[in-house]
């Protein structure tokens, strides 16, 4: 009854589960913009809600309770539910249907009775019911004037409506008919009043469709209650966790470290801060390609691993995408496009100054992307290929980053990575290690972790292989300056925080001399090759 669950784990250590319920004519695409913002210290469940999400067609009519039920089945024991218009809705109904499951509640755009009364603002209930009629018989065009209602007061309303797509009347269903039903019967405020739990509610300043004038009847309704807070966001609209989920994260977060339901982030020991990394790679994007010869072969080797053809797609897509996730300065955009000049091309990577660089070279085909590949900006089961050079060693949550693309490829999309092993500058670590005990060398990930994560991502099957590969040179300092000028110098948080002394220095190239061979100084790259497809639904069958 309920869409698939979608369980997308937090990028740090995290206790705080989210359960995000879309509103009505939405789907769980409206949270997406969202969900960088969360990520960082939440894991987040997705679902599709029959009678209000346009392609998600039920058996039989849903009714309210039974979609209760169907949520219940599929979220965590015990959760944070964040609903948003008619999810809010669904969100406090939950609290009062089985409290022992939410440890809160928070409401976005949304209102306990969506009709209006004498004492509470809302829709009238002629509106509701000629916007009843009109669904009936045209849904689509109701569905699509639904829309331009909801991004009434945005700050940029047409493009906000761009971004929210198109209406397809393929994906109506006479299901959706319920949602409405809900929105004219449900009256909440006495259940409202008597929740238990901590509640959160969140209004829009330029909501259509939610007056603000809510506000003030909400902090009536729940004055005695000290766990509940009503909160405004300005300059939003009704669909305020696309215009504004910068400031609906915020207010979430401050609401839920508030009542202790947050737990502190524990972030591995040895992995730098994901800005420190986007900002040393950003001022690095000018020089990159210069001293890039090691990313070229690695890269190279990959791209002669990719498939000659696009992998079959059950859905059969028309629509081709290749993703070059962590694209730097878009070396590779180029023989990506030659070998499937068929597809979309589209650059990712967490350094706007490299996304930058790209864009500003690159010709007309393509598209780029700032984003993180722990928690990307793209929707469900839109990439056939992924290429990934070099990028993983940077993220230090490998389920993550294999469950994001477990999440975005189609299925029987392909996925093919690089990325460097424990042994990774050997002879560096060890020559450092031969004078004090600072953490002069970033520390990269084991095969073995990288293993162990793979296997708890369902849905996909894993490959692995090693080739390790040496570069030369005359002197230390040559090596150095490669690595700064490649924007990958030594970041970790075990790094020295004061200047190295000119003894200790002296004390590690002495050490470096004796890996000297022929003349040369060696630097080992241990190279980790990974390849991930996404089962087609057959195979995932048989695998389950």
């Amino acid at each position: 009854m309920i869409g698939a669950p979608e369980v997308l784990p937090a990028t740090s250590m995290s206790t705080v589960q989210l359960v995000l319920l879309h509103g009505w004519g939405s789907d769980r695409e409206i949270w997406r913009p969202l969900l960088a913002h969360l990520r960082p210290w939440a894991d987040v469940t997705l679902l599709d809600i029959p009678g209000c999400a346009p392609g998600l067609a039920a058996e039989d009519v849903p009714d309210f309770e039974s979609v209760l039920d169907a949520v219940l089945a599929v979220a965590p024991q015990r959760a944070v539910f964040v609903g948003w218009s008619l999810g809010g809705q669904l969100a406090l109904a939950l609290a009062a249907h089985a409290p022992e499951r939410v440890s809160a509640v928070v409401t976005l755009c949304s209102n306990p009775r969506f009709i209006s009364a004498s004492d509470w603002p809302g829709i009238s209930n002629s509106e509701l019911d000629d916007f009843r009629s009109r669904f009936s018989v045209d849904p689509a065009a109701t569905l699509k004037r639904f829309r331009a209602l909801q991004v009434q007061g945005a700050r940029r309303p047409r493009s906000l409506l761009r971004r929210m797509g198109d209406v397809r009347r393929e994906c109506l269903h006479t299901s959706m008919a319920s949602g409405l039903k809900w929105l004219a019967d449900i009256d909440q405020r006495s259940l409202l009043a008597d929740l238990s739990v901590p509640q959160l509610h969140l209004l829009a300043k330029g909501d259509a469709l939610v007056p603000i004038e809510l506000y003030r009847s909400l902090e009536r309704l729940l004055a005695h209650r000290e766990q509940a807070v009503v909160q405004t966001i300005s300059a939003a609209s009704h669909v305020a966790p696309v215009d504004s989920s910068l400031q609906c994260e915020v207010l979430m977060k401050g609401f839920l470290d508030a009542q202790g339901l947050c737990a502190k982030d524990k972030i591995h020991p040895a992995a730098p801060a994901k800005l420190e990394v986007a900002s040393s790679f950003s001022r690095a994007a000018q020089s990159y390609d210069s001293a890039a010869a090691l990313q070229r072969d690695v890269g190279n080797r990959l791209l002669s691993m990719l498939p000659p053809q696009m992998p079959a797609d059950e859905h059969d897509n028309r629509v081709e995408t290749i993703m070059d996730l962590g694209s730097g300065t878009g070396y590779f955009r180029s023989p990506l496009c030659s070998a499937y000049p068929q597809a979309n091309y589209l650059g990712v990577d967490i350094a706007e100054g490299m996304i930058r660089y790209a864009r500003d070279r690159s010709e007309s085909a393509g598209a780029w992307l700032v984003g993180d590949a722990e928690s990307l900006p793209l929707a469900s089961a839109s990439c056939d290929i992924v290429f990934s050079s070099l990028t993983l060693q940077w993220c230090y949550r490998p389920e993550a980053y294999l469950a994001e693309l477990s999440r975005v490829l189609k299925p029987g999309g392909i996925c093919l990575i690089s990325t460097l092993g424990q042994d990774t500058l050997r002879e560096l670590r060890q020559s450092w290690e031969a004078v004090d005990a600072y953490q002069h060398v970033n520390r990269f990930l084991d095969v073995d972790e990288l293993q162990t994560s793979a296997v708890s991502i369902p849905d996909i099957t894993v490959t692995f292989h090693r080739e390790q590969y040496c570069m030369h040179y005359e002197r230390v300092a040559e090596l150095l300056a490669e690595l700064k000028t490649l924007g990958a110098h030594n970041m970790n948080q075990g790094r020295p925080t004061g200047l190295t002394s000119r003894k200790t220095l002296l004390g590690m190239l002495q050490a470096y001399e004796e890996w000297r061979r022929d003349g040369l100084l060696p630097a080992t790259y241990d190279v980790i090759f990974v390849g991930v497809t996404k089962l087609l639904q057959e195979a995932k069958m048989e695998k389950l």
